[in-house]
């Protein structure tokens, strides 16, 4: 972490290896125009008017990177834990057998888990394709990261034997999503949260087939991926949130708060998934050392009642105006392009990428993050 972060404040290295290594072939990375400050990107035209802002081009770039990041993570929970090829939605199949004990133990956290998690695979691939497809047909470059796909995935039957742009098997899942949402106060504002669960250098995925074998270990990995559902779309939420107050084009708007609505649909079930990895029947269970325990066995504790799925109503815009219930945080400094590569980095889900790998993302937020409605 220290080499990646020393790397990536360096801005020399981070353009030779921009110039050097990227904008090459059919699909570039970053376009050519950008590459002489990645402190440019604000409301001028791109292309001479041909279409978006240079703004809201380095908004969509940012967003079809992290939209290709949470595809291929994504894509790795659905080959083990979606729902099984060739079957129908699990609701229509009363006589179900999951196809390992890890889609079992999703089921025991909500039975039509294996259908939700497909669900929000199939969103998030859609969502990089249709980013990309539009800054085409606006005359601007779209992001590939495939020459970043490099990281070894499960091993498990049903796992892919590609390569990955995310490690899910070396996880810090923040977890403070869970209590942030059920709080009164706001972290925009200066609030802090406690985690929910601690959960540190944890695979959320079997990584061989002996992870099936254990009842307990393999429930764990399932509430693992749970916590790390909600976090990937809590801050996808704040993400589009934060970009769409950014954006100098209506149509881009447009495209920022839908599929930022959409990002929101997912957050609002993983934070009823997750909580069911919390409560009876399934909590308490305990693997290595790690322990999801029943939180309803607190009482008086609303920060960690599993059963409050909603934002509870907090501190918004200024503490002299009533709470009021919604997405949070939404400021740059805590929702913001930096403060999203800096959480994914910090939660290890880029374990075993490459310095390039760090310098294109840092780029891409630098750009974005740097956009202007005026």
């Amino acid at each position: 972490m220290k080499k990646q972060s020393s790397m990536m404040s360096n801005p020399l290295d981070r353009r030779s290896f921009m110039r050097g290594g990227l904008v090459a072939g059919g699909a570039a990375v970053v376009g050519a125009g950008l590459l002489s400050s990645s402190r440019e990107a604000v409301a001028q035209d791109y292309n001479n008017g041909r279409g978006l802002s240079r703004g809201d081009a380095a908004i969509l770039r940012f967003l079809a990177a992290a939209e290709l990041i949470e595809s291929d993570l994504w894509t790795q929970y659905a080959e083990l834990g979606g729902l099984t090829p060739g079957q129908k939605p699990v609701e229509d199949t009363p006589n179900f057998t999951p196809m390992n004990t890890y889609q079992g133990s999703l089921m025991a956290l909500d039975s039509d888990g294996p259908q939700y998690i497909t669900s929000n695979t199939l969103d998030e691939v859609s969502h990089a394709d249709f980013l990309n497809a539009y800054l085409v047909s606006k005359g601007a470059d779209p992001v590939n990261l495939d020459q970043f796909r490099t990281l070894q995935g499960s091993k498990a039957t049903g796992a892919k034997n590609i390569g990955r742009l995310t490690n899910l098997m070396h996880l810090n899942v923040d977890t403070s999503w869970f209590t942030r949402y059920r709080s009164t106060t706001n972290p925009d504002a200066g609030a802090t949260f406690p985690q929910a669960v601690t959960i540190t250098n944890r695979s959320a995925i079997p990584v061989t087939n002996a992870d099936f074998n254990n009842p307990n270990h393999i429930q764990v990995i399932a509430n693992i991926a749970a916590f790390h559902f909600g976090s990937i779309e809590a801050g996808g939420s704040s993400l589009y949130a934060s970009m769409s107050q950014k954006v100098s084009s209506a149509e881009v708007l447009e495209i920022t708060l839908g599929i930022g609505g959409d990002e929101i649909a997912h957050f609002l079930e993983w934070v009823d998934f997750a909580g069911n990895g919390c409560q009876p029947t399934v909590a308490p269970v305990t693997d290595n050392g790690l322990t999801f325990p029943n939180l309803f066995a607190n009482p008086g504790t609303p920060e960690f009642q599993p059963n409050l799925i909603f934002p509870v109503p907090a501190e918004f815009i200024s503490p002299n105006l009533p709470k009021c219930a919604t997405i949070r945080p939404l400021t740059d400094k805590f929702a913001g392009p930096r403060a999203a590569v800096a959480a994914l980095t910090g939660s290890g889900l880029f374990t075993g990428q490459s310095n390039g790998f760090f310098a294109t993302l840092e780029i891409l937020a630098d750009q974005a993050e740097a956009a202007s409605r005026f």
